[in-house]
């Protein structure tokens, strides 16, 4: 039998999945591994799926997605001052798979695209399945895990095709202030770069922190592709229902790929979409709450850990502290930590290798939870000492 494609080959594990599988092996676990929201569906979304089945809408849909969902995304965007038509917005099996289709769009053999490091693992894959190469830019603690616009500009080849951003950040929490927003854009305009900006979190900003799109920059709507969803804000993570925003020209071509990978997309879960935009925000407002809550109390209760400290993350539902005076690798702390005490955490160097020396920790879950992590992680690291 003939082997694998190098191109399948290239592509790495993933490190939060294959925590959360070593976890399902033990009994009394605390996980703190994967980034899903601990909340139910809003009510008035899963009533919409389920009414839309009740209709047996059960047939193919236009494969660039459902017009009243199209829609609703366009009026949504326009209320944070961007212009993009039903015809700029295309409708995919979640935003990975909103990524899937930017990669196949933008990237061929021999391209090159930057991305942060650390960052979330699927952007390596997502490039090296499209035998393109990822270049990581470290993104710092010091500097709150924003790019060093220099360090930036020097990681620019002939061969860059893209610059990849994610703000607010899996796995950092960081969340790019307008200066570095603008410097990058003003490099993209300056190299003629494309930027596929993931902001899957970016209604996930605390302590009154401003969120800005680069396709608000004058001069980027038209090289930069926005992806986004409704898995983290509504919840709604095994639903798969995502969505990106670009030009029509991009968005035309996308069209057609889309059709060779997934047909279209369930007309249910679409009015699911439709009713999460446009019904009440109530839940999401606490589930938001919550979050702020439960941010507060594992920022606290990790600093006051000897051998820890945690920056306060400006967005998401993640912290990344940093272990390093634990005198273990981000690796060896998570297994230890997992065969010890059974909690688990994502070993910061699975994000890249910027990201050793932390561990990434999900707040979505709920605070019994936190404080009964907290508590082993304390007895952990009193036992380093």
């Amino acid at each position: 039998m003939k082997g694998f494609s190098q191109r399948a080959l290239r592509v790495p594990p993933s490190e939060i999945r294959r925590m959360f599988a070593m976890q399902e092996r033990m009994e009394d676990v605390v996980s703190f591994a994967l980034g899903e929201p601990d909340f139910d569906t809003p009510e008035h979304v899963t009533q919409a799926i389920v009414d839309s089945y009740g209709r047996r809408e059960t047939h193919y849909t236009p494969n660039r997605g459902l017009k009243p969902l199209r829609a609703a995304i366009a009026a949504e965007y326009r209320n944070r001052g961007l212009d993009y038509n039903e015809n700029e917005i295309l409708i995919a099996p979640g935003a990975v798979g909103a990524l899937n289709l930017v990669s196949m769009l933008l990237l061929q053999e021999g391209d090159e695209v930057i991305i942060p490091d650390p960052c979330w693992s699927n952007y390596i894959g997502l490039v090296a399945q499209t035998g393109a190469d990822a270049v990581p830019v470290k993104v710092r603690a010091e500097n709150h895990f924003m790019f060093d616009l220099e360090e930036l500009a020097a990681a620019v080849t002939d061969r860059t095709k893209a610059i990849l951003i994610n703000s607010p950040s899996n796995p950092t929490g960081g969340v790019l202030d307008r200066t570095t927003i603008q410097g990058v854009a003003e490099l993209a305009m300056e190299k003629d770069l494309y930027v596929i900006s993931d902001e899957i979190y970016r209604e996930l900003l605390w302590d009154g922190t401003k969120y800005t799109s680069i396709a608000s920059i004058p001069g980027m709507k038209e090289r930069t592709i926005l992806i986004d969803g409704f898995s983290k804000t509504f919840a709604m993570t095994g639903i798969r229902l995502g969505y990106l925003a670009a030009s029509e020209g991009m968005t035309d071509r996308m069209n057609t790929l889309l059709e060779n990978v997934f047909s279209c997309i369930n007309e249910p879960i679409q009015w699911g979409g439709v009713a999460a935009l446009e019904g009440g925000r109530e839940a999401v407002e606490e589930m938001k709450e919550t979050y702020r809550k439960r941010r507060r109390r594992i920022v606290d209760g990790l600093n006051a850990i000897h051998g820890i400290s945690c920056m306060e993350p400006a967005g998401a539902f993640y912290v990344f502290p940093d272990i390093r005076k634990s005198g273990l690798s981000s690796m060896d702390f998570a297994m230890s930590l997992l065969q010890e005490e059974h909690v688990v955490v994502i070993p910061g160097s699975g994000f890249g290798a910027g990201g050793e020396g932390f561990v990434r920790i999900s707040y979505a879950v709920d605070m019994e939870t936190i404080d009964e992590g907290l508590r082993r992680i304390r007895r952990f690291m009193k036992n380093r000492r």
